[in-house]
């Protein structure tokens, strides 16, 4: 099969490597771009927990002033790879979404433990934060990063794309579904899709690009990708 991912390069890359693995034909077209966002100053030392539902949030985040030995939330693999390669040692894993988090959190962080710090992009698919706090748990937020449309693409990458359109197109975020429904119609590509599989990783995600006609819409978790090959 022909699949197609929209990360940036450095989120998707092993994930690339396992499909050619097994055999498939991979392309990439990132649709969005990651940049920083600088935060205030903290005390990291009043927090007892930290949450991550995103690798990025991590990539960003100084954390040489961080307690390795901090609580930590993490929504998938990838995320706690990451902070596993920055020195965390008490990762708590969910299946990949942020309900599976809260649940996590809510059975191994008792609140009177303290302040959690909820480290996040500028746009984040679930309201994790305000439903911690409805559970009457003490959080903060902050915003370390933000995701940019690409504006521009190869002309050459495009059409290649035309010219063999993917069985399977991977869609990470709310973000990059906006940003790869301005891109079909940006090359008016809106028509070619209805052979195409699309994964999407919420439903707020699948609906951003439903006026397109799709053979199948998906949802999943990350980690999940290979498994949805099955499905198909």
């Amino acid at each position: 099969m022909h699949i197609l991912f929209t990360r940036p390069f450095d989120d998707c890359y092993e994930l690339m490597l396992r499909f050619k693995s097994l055999g498939h034909i991979v392309s990439h077209l990132p649709i969005i771009n990651i940049e920083q966002i600088t935060y205030k100053n903290l005390d990291f030392s009043i927090f007892k927990g930290i949450i991550f539902t995103s690798a990025n949030a991590i990539k960003f985040l100084d954390t040489q002033r961080i307690n390795k030995k901090i609580n930590c939330f993490c929504v998938g693999n990838s995320t706690e790879k990451m902070a596993k390669s920055r020195g965390f040692q008490n990762i708590y894993v969910a299946g990949g979404n942020a309900e599976n988090l809260k649940e996590i959190i809510l059975q191994n962080f008792k609140i009177s433990l303290g302040k959690l710090i909820y480290v996040t992009g500028e746009t984040i698919s679930s309201d994790l934060d305000k439903k911690l706090i409805l559970e009457g748990y003490n959080l903060k937020r902050i915003i370390n990063y933000k995701a940019i449309h690409q504006e521009k693409f190869n002309p050459e990458e495009i059409n290649k794309l035309k010219d063999k359109i993917p069985d399977i197109v991977y869609i990470y975020s709310k973000n990059s579904a906006e940003s790869f429904l301005k891109m079909i119609k940006n090359y008016n590509l809106q028509s070619l899709w209805m052979k195409t599989n699309l994964m999407c990783i919420s439903e707020k995600t699948s609906s951003v690009l439903n006026e397109i006609k799709w053979k199948k819409i998906f949802l999943f978790n990350p980690g999940e990708e290979e498994f949805l090959l099955y499905k198909i």
